[in-house]
């Protein structure tokens, strides 16, 4: 008899907003939809129903013996990190017998960059207000995160915004926060002027609506208000679109298959990233820094094609 395929667990923050959370439950009912040989549930850690234990004892009740755990989630913070692990290994003391892989967080993406480039361009319009096409050389994007306490989150969002501006034109991509670390939205503004920026466009790094986005958004037009003469669009979360549900289930073959790899995903010899697509596939070879001594050691990571593990 073919043993069945573990389910699909999706985790998710919570948000206090009721549309975001509606979101994020259209979003599971969504991936349900699409995949019908998988059974599907998701929970939040936090503030919204239906809590992540809820969601498991569905799948349990459902029959289901082992699952793949997806956090919802685009850096690596204290909920993917903590929260969701201590959740799990909970509701495996309370439902014996069941078994289950964790997936590793959503971000940063090749495809959800190309979505976040997308409302970058929305929020621009075809061309400017005289007609012309806008000319990404003369936009400044600043990168909006959660923020939070864990440095290492952080710097996943600074990293998401440098490969958001490689090979794309834009004049830079700056980074801000909406809680918990610097610089908030207003600083980041501030910055992107003194840096020169007459053009800018902020760009939340959220899946979906909810309090947080919504409070970029108020202080963008607060602080677009006081300073006229410089010209400040917002553009939209990244919502459920297909690249987004098609990550997702990446990130389930990836538990399912325990081929949990760490940075593949923005690497220029294994994905075709603008500006670096003729690298794709392309060996490695060992190199030296100028300032090293011994140059016997090799460091080179002999990519070769990507035909190793990358677990790195």
């Amino acid at each position: 008899m073919t043993t069945p395929p573990p389910a699909l667990l999706i985790a998710g923050h919570g948000t206090r907003d009721e549309a975001g959370a509606e979101a994020f439950r259209d979003f599971v009912r969504e991936l349900g939809r699409r995949h019908p040989e998988l059974p599907v549930a998701g929970g939040f850690i936090e503030l919204s129903p239906p809590p992540l234990g809820e969601a498991v004892a569905e799948l349990v009740e459902r029959g289901v013996r082992r699952f793949a755990a997806v956090p919802l989630m685009l850096v690596s913070a204290g909920h993917a990190k903590g929260d969701i692990p201590a959740a799990l290994a909970r509701e495996k003391e309370r439902h014996p017998g069941i078994s289950y892989a964790y997936g590793r967080p959503l971000g940063p993406h090749p495809a959800l960059l190309r979505v976040l480039e997308r409302r970058l361009d929305e929020a621009l319009g075809a061309a400017g207000p005289d007609g012309t096409p806008v000319d990404r050389s003369e936009v400044t994007v600043l990168l909006v995160g959660r923020g939070s306490t864990d440095p290492d989150a952080n710097a996943e969002v600074h990293r998401a915004a440098r490969l958001l501006w490689e090979g794309r034109g834009y004049a830079g991509v700056e980074t801000a926060f909406v809680s918990l670390a610097a610089p908030d939205v207003p600083s980041g503004l501030d910055r992107c002027v003194r840096l020169g920026a007459r053009r800018i466009v902020v760009l939340p790094y959220f899946l979906f609506t909810g309090i947080l986005p919504e409070r970029v958004r108020r202080q963008t037009e607060d602080w677009a208000a006081a300073h006229p003469e410089t010209e400040v669009r917002s553009a939209e979360v990244i919502g459920p679109e297909p690249e987004l549900l098609d990550l997702v289930m990446e990130r389930y073959e990836e538990a399912v298959k325990g081929d949990l790899r760490m940075n593949c995903d923005s690497c220029v010899y294994r994905i075709a990233l603008p500006g670096f697509e003729d690298k794709v596939g392309l060996p490695q070879q060992p190199h030296f820094h100028p300032d090293d001594d011994d140059h016997h050691h090799g460091h080179g990571h002999h990519h070769g094609g990507h035909a190793h593990s990358h677990a790195h």
